[in-house]
Formats: C-alpha cells, sequence, structure tokens
C-alpha cells in the first residue's frame, strides 16, 4: 500500500467514524490501559512492600507510635535470622519440602500416564471420563476436608505429614492431568501410529516421544503441584497438630501468635521465606506455565 493509498483509507476511516481519528482513539486506549495497569499494579505491591518493611524493623520500632509505619529507622536482619536458626522453624522448612517433593512426583506420575491413556488410548467412555476428571477439580477443598478428616482419622494417620501426602494429589492430579490431556491432545498421530508400526509399545510411546514433546506442559503441571502443595493451609490446619508434623504456612501462624500477641516482625520475615520458593519458580519458569495453560484450555 502506497502512502497516498493510506492517507486516503485513513481518511476513510476518519468520516466513517463521524470525524475521530483511529490514531487518536488507539492513543486514548493505551492511556486508559497504562493508568489501569499503574493502579492494579499500585494496589497489589502494597501487601509485598509493607511486609518488607515490616519484616526490616525490631520488634520496638513496629511497636512505637512514633515515625511512619512505611519508612524504616533501623533496618535489621534480626527476624530473619532468628526464624532460620530456629529447630521449630527449621522443621517447618524440612516438612514442607518433603511433602512438596513427594507431592509432585507422585502427581507428575499418575497425571502423565492417565493423560496418555485419556488422550491417545482411545476407548469407551474416555471423553466422559476426561471430562468427569476435570470436574472433579472444581469441588471446593473445603467441602473435601470433613469426609477426607474421617477417613484420615480411620486409617490412623492423623498427625503425620504422610497424611498429607495422601491427600494433597487430591488436589493436583485433575488440574494436572487435564493440562497433560491438552498436551498430548495436540501432539500428530502420526507419530504414535509411526511407533506402532516400528513395534513400539504404549509404554515406550509415552517415554520416548510423548514426554519429550510434551515437556512444556509437564513444566505447567508441576509448577501447579508445587504450588498447591507448597501454600496449601486449611488441610495442614485441619491435620497437623504438633509442631514436629507442621508445615511452613501454618507454622508460622501457630508458633508466632501467642493469644493477642503478635511477632509482627517475625510473621512479616516468614512469610516472606515461605513465599521465596514460588517466587523463583515462577520467575524463570512463567512462559511454560502460561503456555502449558493456553494449550490444555484450547486443545484439551
Amino acid at each position: 500500500m502506497t502512502v497516498t493509498t493510506a492517507a486516503v483509507a485513513d481518511a476513510e476511516i476518519t468520516r466513517n467514524m463521524g470525524g475521530k481519528s483511529l490514531k487518536n482513539e488507539r492513543r486514548w486506549a493505551l492511556w486508559g490501559s497504562y493508568a489501569a495497569l499503574t493502579l492494579f499494579t499500585f494496589m497489589f505491591l502494597i501487601p509485598p512492600i509493607y511486609t518488607v518493611t515490616t519484616s526490616l524493623k525490631t520488634s520496638e520500632e513496629v511497636s512505637s507510635r512514633d515515625g511512619n509505619p512505611w519508612l524504616i529507622k533501623n533496618p535489621t536482619l534480626q527476624n530473619f535470622v532468628e526464624l532460620l536458626t530456629d529447630d521449630h522453624f527449621q522443621v517447618f522448612i524440612w516438612n514442607s519440602v518433603k511433602i512438596t517433593a513427594v507431592v509432585v512426583v507422585v502427581s507428575m506420575v499418575i497425571s502423565i500416564m492417565a493423560a496418555f491413556a485419556l488422550a491417545r488410548m482411545r476407548f469407551w467412555g474416555s471423553a466422559a471420563l476426561a471430562t468427569g476428571v476435570f470436574l472433579t477439580y472444581l469441588v471446593p477443598e473445603s467441602l473435601l476436608f470433613i469426609p477426607m478428616f474421617k477417613i484420615i482419622g480411620a486409617i490412623g494417620m492423623m498427625n503425620n505429614t504422610w497424611s498429607l501426602m495422601l491427600l494433597y494429589p487430591t488436589l493436583t492430579v485433575p488440574f494436572c492431568t487435564w493440562i497433560m490431556i491438552g498436551y498430548f491432545s495436540s501432539i500428530p498421530k502420526e507419530l504414535d501410529e509411526a511407533a506402532l508400526i516400528d513395534g513400539a509399545s504404549y509404554p515406550q510411546m509415552l517415554i520416548k516421544i510423548f514426554i519429550p514433546v510434551a515437556l512444556p506442559g509437564i513444566i505447567a503441571a508441576t509448577i501447579f503441584a508445587f504450588t498447591v502443595s507448597w501454600g496449601q493451609f486449611l488441610y495442614p490446619l485441619a491435620f497437623l497438630f504438633s509442631s514436629d508434623q507442621m508445615v511452613l504456612t501454618v507454622g508460622i501462624v501457630t508458633e508466632l501468635i501467642r493469644g493477642d500477641v503478635f511477632a509482627w516482625g517475625k510473621l512479616m520475615a516468614g512469610s516472606l521465606i515461605a513465599s521465596l520458593p514460588p517466587v523463583i519458580i515462577y520467575a524463570f519458569l512463567m512462559d511454560y506455565y502460561i503456555s502449558g495453560l493456553t494449550s490444555g484450555a484450547t486443545k484439551g
């Protein structure tokens, strides 16, 4: 399109819009978008900023009525040092790491095999079963934990970290399976047909063809399983009672809040430490997570 043709087209568009310029409309839309994004970014950053500033204050400065709560007079890392050297806090961290590692591995093994069967080994009722797997994810965990409480109590696993390793996959497997179904469905059928002709078995197809090709989806599902098991609060609160079995999310609250006394500095420092692993993972693997979710949403 030449410059003259473009100018004529722009003039025609301007006439059709009743005299309004398309460029002006686009410019105002962009300014509106920037203003809205700036406002929401500022609102979302207020809690993290307040958490950081409070974690760097002494207890005396936090409880003092003088000064600005958003400013730090005497910054200190005392809260972080005291938490990281505390035996109870180290146990919380180890329990969270142990539970998360086991849940992620178990969830991914079950999800990959289930998604492969539902997406590629077509059998009677597979489509309905795939939909049912995803619908189970929609059941609120606040309704599930009551029957789970009776089941765990009946098998004698109350106040044991292994109970959470058994329970968390009920939250992670349905969604991870749904993501993997979308990714496996996007792989051309010619690949597995050629593998079958060459004599490959279904386990060989899964390991040598589907897992390498669907690696972004596997990473996305892994991130989801990690986030759910690391940040879970309701189940540990309901199923764990003693300090030696407590996880990080609940242990911070139970150990640092005594009656009406709140150790605000340590609470904020503990919150930052607990949120650090998910932040690091999302910072480096965000692209895989987004691509995995969008693929699962459009092709599943």
